[in-house]
């Protein structure tokens, strides 16, 4: 993995005292145990030291410890449920830095279901905004596999994606305004409700996406939506990655844009989830080469929505777009349906070693990448089973690949670098981009710039120095 950028000195003790005085007894951990959740991220690929980890409890109290910390030069990191897959979230080896963790800022000032937004402070957790906007009769529509521990500054820090990109747009979309603390303790509040805004630069968007490197997002006001009255969900089986994008736009044209959420898994991840995975059964009896999870959502009474889906289906199998399929139900079944495709990411480790690649490319190119890759890393590595699964309906496809049986995985694993090269320049080629929804943070920080222009970085850097002189936020993450 790459270098940490050189330590700064070490934290004043009058600084770090001052920052324990802000926060109070419940407010900060330096003990080796209590730190330990903070210090390393879910792959186990980076295992850092702090000098503290530090938990205010309101926005003022943000912006007092990082007027500390901008005084004495210290290294900020900001945490949210430091569930990232890039090292965006953990310090370095060092141990000069302080992790702020907004863990304690966990509560839904406003909601106001008029105007379909609901103001959250950044430790929310996200199932937690879901259930609120849910006991409000609305809809919070962002929703990915950590929901349960993952945290809303964290979500729009990186710009989350998640299964519901495709109807409702990535995490940056529903943001209506923020509230962040700048490196220099100074308090941007810009929470505004407002759908149109046009008074100048649109700032919220500088620190979307940006993984703590410009400020801390201390709360936010999200888009809320109407709560679907009608789910029709399903499971296809296709001949090929080309089949689910031609379906794509049918089951669009038909249904009034209702697809909700479009998952593409290739047989390989179904076979993984099925040995690996608990309660994981495959409902067809004779394999497709690909599994398609769909789901359709509208607000309008059941019925028609169904009907409208399987004539789809039923054109689409008279073309032979569709091999088999299985709709759901009940809730259950539906549930069952989803619980394939949420088990593949949490088996692939059980398959052996898993080398992963978060890209995208425009969707009408999906099938033309999964065809393109497949091919260069059987020739670089044969042997090697790709599990190339995600949320194709927005072309997002997590492209991972698992280890060849009999492979040692040191082996395997020290292949990383050269298979990331293989994949992500096929990836830049066919004019997508190497992350995402993961974001950059250490595991791309290098690698970005073989596939930006050097006036992009430029122009990156220059945001970085204007908001950040001194350096002291996230440094090494992103640039």
């Amino acid at each position: 993995m790459n270098k940490p950028p050189a330590a700064a000195k070490a934290p004043p003790k009058a600084a770090l005292d001052a920052i324990r005085a802000i926060v109070g007894a419940k407010g900060w951990v330096d003990d080796p145990a209590g730190m330990a959740p903070h210090l390393e991220e879910p792959r186990g690929l980076w295992h850092g030291r702090a000098a503290l980890v530090a938990k205010p409890a309101s926005t003022r109290e943000v912006a007092a410890v990082m007027g500390v910390c901008d005084e004495h030069a210290i290294a900020v990191v900001p945490q949210g449920g430091n569930t990232s897959l890039v090292g965006a979230a953990v310090p370095h080896e060092h141990g000069r830095e302080i992790v702020l963790s907004l863990s304690r800022m966990n509560a839904i000032r406003a909601l106001d279901p008029l105007n379909d937004t609901i103001t959250a402070e950044a430790g929310c957790i996200l199932a937690n905004v879901q259930a609120a906007a849910e006991e409000a009769g609305r809809l919070f529509p962002l929703s990915l596999g950590a929901e349960g521990t993952c945290q809303i500054g964290g979500n729009l820090s990186t710009n989350a994606g998640g299964t519901g990109v495709l109807r409702y747009g990535s995490a940056r979309n529903l943001v209506l305004g923020l509230e962040v603390v700048l490196p220099s303790g100074e308090i941007w509040d810009g929470l505004r409700g407002l759908r149109k805004d046009n008074t100048g630069y649109d700032l919220k968007q500088l620190f979307l996406g940006a993984e703590g490197t410009l400020g801390v997002i201390t709360a936010a006001v999200l888009k809320l939506f109407p709560k679907p009255n009608d789910t029709v969900t399903a499971l296809v089986g296709l001949p090929d990655p080309q089949a689910a994008v031609d379906l794509l736009a049918r089951a669009r044209a038909a249904t009034g844009d209702a697809v909700s959420a479009f998952e593409l898994m290739a047989r390989f991840c179904i076979e993984i989830a099925t040995e690996f995975g608990s309660d994981v059964r495959d409902p067809f009896a004779a394999p497709p080469p690909q599994y398609l999870l769909i789901e359709l959502t509208t607000a309008q009474a059941p019925g028609p929505l169904r009907d409208a889906f399987e004539a789809v289906l039923e054109t689409a199998m008279a073309d032979g777009l569709v091999l088999d399929a299985v709709i759901a139900d009940s809730g259950a079944q539906a549930q069952a349906l989803w619980r394939i495709r949420e088990v593949v990411p949490e088996v692939q480790m059980s398959a052996g070693g898993s080398i992963k690649h978060d890209v995208s490319v425009p969707v009408s190119r999906v099938p033309e990448f999964i065809a393109r890759a497949d091919a260069a890393v059987a020739a670089a590595m044969p042997g090697v089973r790709p599990c190339a699964f995600g949320h194709v309906g927005d072309g997002n496809v997590h492209y991972n690949l698992s280890q060849p049986p009999g492979m040692d995985r040191d082996e395997f694993m020290a292949r990383w670098a050269e298979m990331n090269e293989i994949v992500h320049d096929i990836v830049a080629g066919l004019g997508g981009s190497i992350s995402a929804e993961h974001g950059l943070g250490r595991l791309k920080r290098e690698e970005i710039a073989r596939y930006k222009s050097a006036t992009e970085l430029q122009m990156m850097r220059a945001v970085k120095r204007a908001l950040d002189p001194k350096g002291i936020m996230n440094p090494g993450k992103v640039l």
